[in-house]
């Protein structure tokens, strides 16, 4: 039963606190990277309907901080589905909560896989795409994994040497 990208989209919401902060009062990019993470996974799981894995972190980008006391806000959505794995994207926004301003602060491609009970790869559900931004998302994303495979394969060549 195909799935669209509508059914698993998430979007996470909390204020940046002193704890989630370095010493210039901004987020900690690995506070950062683990929200971009679990909300890539729900994602994910909602698509599939069973646990996921991360396998990547493609294209992280830092634009700019995220203070204490503003709202971070985590959005994440399916780009593409293989037959286990599953690509999202995931944007950042910083918001003052004061004024109101938001800025996009950091961007990311998550891959994950599906897995069953044992951690073995599980086939997925294919991904209904309803408009020409989720098609030409979707061609991107596998221009990105042929990168990505290409990549793999270079690194185990050379770890063979």
């Amino acid at each position: 039963m195909a799935r669209h990208v509508s059914d698993s989209r998430v979007e996470m919401t909390e204020i940046v606190m002193p704890n989630d902060a370095n010493p210039l009062g901004t987020i900690f990019g690995g506070r950062v990277m683990q929200l971009m993470d679990i909300a890539a996974s729900i994602t994910c799981f909602r698509h599939a309907r069973c646990n996921v894995v991360t396998a990547s972190a493609d294209s992280l980008e830092f634009k700019g901080p995220v203070h204490v006391g503003e709202a971070i806000m985590v959005r994440s959505w399916l780009n593409w589905v293989g037959r286990s794995s599953m690509e999202a994207q995931v944007e950042v926004f910083s918001e003052n909560l004061l004024t109101g301003e938001r800025r996009r602060t950091s961007t990311a491609y998550l891959t994950m896989v599906a897995v069953d009970q044992d951690g073995k790869p599980t086939e997925v559900p294919r991904l209904e795409l309803e408009s020409d931004e989720e098609r030409m998302r979707f061609r991107q994303a596998g221009e990105r994994r042929t990168q990505r495979l290409r990549l793999r394969e270079k690194h185990r060549m050379e770890e063979a040497e």
